[in-house]
């Protein structure tokens, strides 16, 4: 059994070296976190909901304040080029946060139920109690938000488990709350192990657990979580399918699946990672595609002109470097790969996007999950063959269709096994839709008007007036 780490370190995908390093909890503080945030509750729960969204909305407003300065810190932290860092605040987070809160009235207040003269009845929702999240560093502010703001606007209190990689933002997330006016207690992080997580899991001051990584990772909490009956919400990932028809507007089409497939280096649980196109303009978009994709400057994400960068660590880069070796062994052909982007190096985070034809579902590029920058583009000839083939995978988050042909683009979502079905988009949450997935992508649900629902439990009241 090895001996539990003194830190934890965020090394850069930049050069390698030591960003950060922060003390892993022991096991006096993840016992006194688990302590404080149950002593908490009652104190939370009994806050107004318009406080709570109140609360919430300056967490946003302190984000907004240094968007920049997080940007800087994601292209150390994770790789992502500075262009595109404060993005992460500026669009995605402030937009779900703000959302729920607008909502979180409406969604949390009684439900009357009709009731005879001397009667009054209605739902209400209770808070569970602690929510833990344990979050991942692809996205490490918005899949925070997803569950974090809902989290504590239903009345829990919450602590946060981040991943190594990202753990500044973790404590960029209590510096806001606490700028924000939060009470003391209600939102905490922690830097823990696996076996820390195990033991607040088994806690019983723990009532809900989200997890975002990966299938066997999902298992795991599954399984430890089922012991004491509480809830999960779990996003395990996905190989999410695009299919260009022939009927869709081709330029625009390309642009967003070259965007798609390579944005954050291809580090999204819902980025396009395999595309099916009509054998009808198969040619003009594979063209197009190839010509996007040479655009890219791969390199340091400290640099402004950069719009791809590392990968988030060398190890990861070489897993879909394998996958893409094996394909070309298998027969595909490799009409984008590393060798058009010099910053390129074998052994190292900085891998170019590679595009891939001549592919087919023999191969691990085309079914399982790669999560970098390769895409794999095959023809087809119908509807059919699409649905068929983007159904042919381990994992449900989204598919996106391109069409203009409304509904031809409802009958296929409707086919093909997916938690979001698009049109003429890709690769984004909308807050006022729900968030959810099939088969090994997970389970649960956040955001949207049903978003409270995995953080409350329902309470049914039947009154008599004798």
């Amino acid at each position: 059994m090895s001996a539990t780490p003194a830190t934890q370190q965020i090394i850069s995908p930049i050069d390698g070296s030591v960003f950060a390093e922060r003390p892993v909890a022991s096991a006096e503080q993840v016992e006194s976190v688990l302590a404080i945030a149950h002593s908490a509750r009652p104190g939370w729960r009994a806050t107004p909901i318009a406080d709570r969204a109140a609360i919430c909305n300056r967490m946003v407003e302190h984000m907004e304040s240094v968007a920049d300065a997080i940007g800087l810190e994601l292209a150390h932290q994770m790789g992502r080029p500075v262009r595109y860092g404060a993005n992460e605040i500026r669009r995605g987070l402030q937009e779900r946060a703000r959302f729920m809160a607008s909502i979180a009235a409406e969604r949390l207040a009684d439900i009357e139920v009709d009731a005879p003269d001397g009667f009054r009845k209605f739902l209400r929702r209770d808070p569970l109690g602690t929510v833990l999240v344990v979050a991942p560093w692809n996205y490490p502010y918005l899949c925070v938000v997803n569950s974090v703001v809902p989290a504590l606007l239903a009345g829990n209190t919450v602590v946060l488990k981040h991943a190594t990689q990202t753990l500044l933002c973790a404590e960029r997330f209590a510096e806001a709350f606490a700028a924000a006016g939060l009470p003391d207690g209600v939102f905490q992080h922690i830097v823990a192990t696996h076996d820390d997580v195990s033991t607040m899991i088994a806690d019983d001051r723990i009532d809900f657990v989200v997890f975002t990584g990966s299938v066997a990772g999902g298992h795991a909490i599954q399984r430890q979580a089922g012991a004491r009956f509480i809830g999960t919400g779990l996003e395990l990932g996905g190989k999410d399918p695009s299919y260009v028809r022939a009927d869709c507007d081709l330029a625009y089409a390309i642009g967003e699946n070259v965007d798609g497939a390579f944005f954050n280096s291809g580090q999204s649980c819902c980025a396009i990672e395999r595309i099916y196109v009509h054998e009808d303009v198969y040619d003009d978009f594979v063209e197009g595609f190839v010509a996007a994709t040479r655009a890219y400057v791969l390199g340091d994400p400290l640099d402004p002109d950069t719009t791809i960068g590392p990968m988030v660590t060398a190890k990861a880069a070489d897993a879909v470097r394998q996958q893409i070796a094996e394909a070309i062994g298998a027969g595909a052909r490799a009409l984008v790969s590393e060798a058009d982007f010099a910053a390129a190096a074998a052994g190292t985070p900085y891998v170019g996007p590679t595009v891939l034809v001549d592919v087919d579902h023999s191969m691990r590029v085309m079914t399982e999950e790669s999560f970098g920058p390769v895409i794999g583009i095959m023809k087809v000839g119908s509807d059919e063959e699409a649905v068929r083939l983007m159904n042919d995978s381990e994992y449900g988050l989204t598919a996106s269709v391109w069409t203009n042909d409304i509904d031809a683009a409802i009958a296929i979502g409707d086919q093909v096994a997916t938690g979001t079905a698009y049109m003429n988009r890709c690769d984004y949450v909308d807050p006022s839709l729900v968030w959810t997935g099939v088969k090994d992508t997970g389970r649960g649900q956040a955001l949207s008007q049903l978003g409270f629902d995995s953080f409350t439990r329902i309470k049914s009241f039947n009154l008599k007036q004798v």
